[in-house]
């Protein structure tokens, strides 16, 4: 069964990916816009020296995945990989087909972001990633809360990236192009915040157990997190206990791995906007 799981998750990784290089290479890019985050910085060099946009995207990428893999681990790495390899091979696919969607530019954006919104929100919801400043940002939440025991928010690291995206955009390409792909990423983000729950937010987990030493020391051990512990009873089950923990969204498969693993428990997952102290 976990086995069956792991190879769906794979499956939409790599069409989320598909859909999202279908979308830059045939919709956004001919249409004078681009995409944002670390492909967007692809796009740029592309554009500036001519070369192969596959090639300048698996450039780019290559280093935040090797960097992914030293800091986040083997598993978020291979399945960040896949859907990057995917998304390269894609673009490098679909370079090759001539076509143009002939309508007004801020129709064909706002529907080429909604692809890619929908393919990069397939790829998040089961564990991947195609962007290396979601890596660059992931690294850097964890260094910092490793380094403090606080948590925080992916936001502000995400913002600035794009920010500086978008202002080379303007200052080396022209203000049209900038517009339109800030209007890629206002569509594609809200597609994803809508189906990923805000995916760049600290996200809060609430287990119910019976066996909390257990599952603290799994989550000390592979996240390197800490709970806060409650007691509670169950109608039921009777006495309990309840643990939160907060964690990052790319953590949640791994956190969803641990309570798989100690049978009995329940948990529940919900976003925090700001955490007070």
């Amino acid at each position: 069964m976990k086995k069956t799981q792991g190879i769906i998750q794979y499956i939409f990784i790599i069409v989320g990916a598909v859909m999202a290089s279908f979308s830059v290479a045939l919709i956004l890019l001919p249409n004078d816009a681009i995409d944002y985050g670390t492909a967007g910085v692809a796009i740029i060099i592309s554009k500036l020296t001519g070369l192969s946009l596959s090639l300048c995207v698996a450039v780019v990428f290559i280093p935040f995945i090797l960097a992914g893999f030293v800091v986040l681990g083997k598993k978020f790495t291979i399945k960040a990989a896949v859907g990057s390899l995917c998304y390269t091979l894609g673009l490098y696919f679909f370079e090759e087909i001539p076509f143009e969607l002939n309508t007004e530019h801020f129709l064909a954006v706002a529907f080429g972001g909604a692809i890619l919104g929908a393919g990069l929100s397939l790829i998040l919801r089961n564990g991947g990633c195609i962007d290396g400043s979601e890596i660059l940002a992931n690294i850097i939440v964890k260094k910092l809360s490793d380094k403090t025991g606080r948590n925080y928010s992916m936001t502000p690291v995400l913002l600035i990236f794009n920010a500086l995206v978008y202002a080379t955009v303007f200052a080396v390409i022209d203000v049209t192009a900038a517009l339109l792909s800030l209007l890629v990423y206002v569509v594609a983000t809200a597609i994803i915040d809508h189906y990923t729950d805000h995916f760049e937010a600290i996200k809060q987990v609430t287990i119910i157990t019976q066996d909390p030493d257990n599952i603290i020391a799994d989550i000390k051990k592979q996240l390197n997190k800490t709970c806060t512990i409650m007691d509670s009873r169950g109608a039921i089950a009777g006495e309990n206990n309840t643990l939160i923990c907060y964690i990052s969204y790319f953590e949640l498969p791994v956190m969803k791995d641990i309570i798989s693993s100690h049978p009995g428990s329940f948990s529940t997952v919900s976003t925090i906007d700001e955490i007070l102290r």
